[in-house]
């Protein structure tokens, strides 16, 4: 047997290494928390084109403080109405404390390593990113720790609904502490202090579909 230099061991520590930048090259506006890459699409704005207005009467939302809805005459309020109009029991002002709820379900159980409410909340491709950063940062002996302070605000961005399918963006602005620690128990990315983060999520769902679960699709930051 070889008992020279062992480069089998020295391979295994520069992979583990490469995709440890690459999760610390990902979303938001941070230096904490290290979100896994995930699959951008191209923005609505350039897969929509021309959209008619839809006439009629639109009621007042009940918008909330730091939760605004685009008014009805706007690109993004006339296409939240079409997908209103497709499917009745779609409300922006429930959607919009939905998806920030499943923000803060996401971030979290990103960070405890939670692959099966991730399941919940992802799309296939994007609950697969999760698991492979969930895995290399378990290998590494890494540990992850996320607290979210504040939802500071949260508005819809953009929308569009092509033959049925509705996507939705949102961008959110949160205070978080987010650092990871190495099997030293040493910070080796992010910060303990409070940081404010940037997020630009899309949440997609087919809307004649029996499941009423809008799921992370893909994400940038703001």
């Amino acid at each position: 047997m070889d008992k020279g230099f062992p480069v089998a061991i020295v391979m295994l520590v520069l992979v583990a290494g490469f995709l440890l930048l690459r999760l610390r090259s990902v979303l938001g506006k941070r230096t904490g928390f290290e979100r896994p890459p995930l699959p951008e699409q191209p923005s609505l704005d350039m897969r929509r084109g021309l959209s008619p207005m839809i006439d009629g009467i639109v009621e007042p939302m009940r918008a909330k403080p730091g939760r605004p809805i685009p008014p009805p005459h706007t690109v993004v309020g006339q296409a939240l109405a079409r997908i209103a109009e497709a499917d009745p029991r779609f409300d922006p002002v429930t959607f919009l404390d939905q998806a920030v709820r499943a923000f803060e379900q996401i971030v979290t159980a990103f960070a405890a390593g939670d692959l099966a409410l991730l399941q919940t909340l992802l799309t296939p491709s994007v609950y697969t990113t999760f698991e492979q950063a969930i895995t290399a940062r378990h290998e590494a002996g890494d540990t992850q720790i996320t607290r979210i302070k504040a939802i500071v605000e949260a508005t819809i961005d953009e929308a569009d609904i092509i033959a049925g399918h509705a996507a939705i963006v949102v961008r959110i602005i949160s205070d978080q502490e987010n650092f990871t620690r190495n099997g030293q128990n040493i910070v080796i990315a992010g910060s303990e202090s409070v940081v404010e983060m940037i997020d630009l999520w899309t949440f997609d769902r087919t809307l004649n579909s029996a499941d009423p679960v809008w799921r992370l699709s893909a994400a940038r930051s703001g």
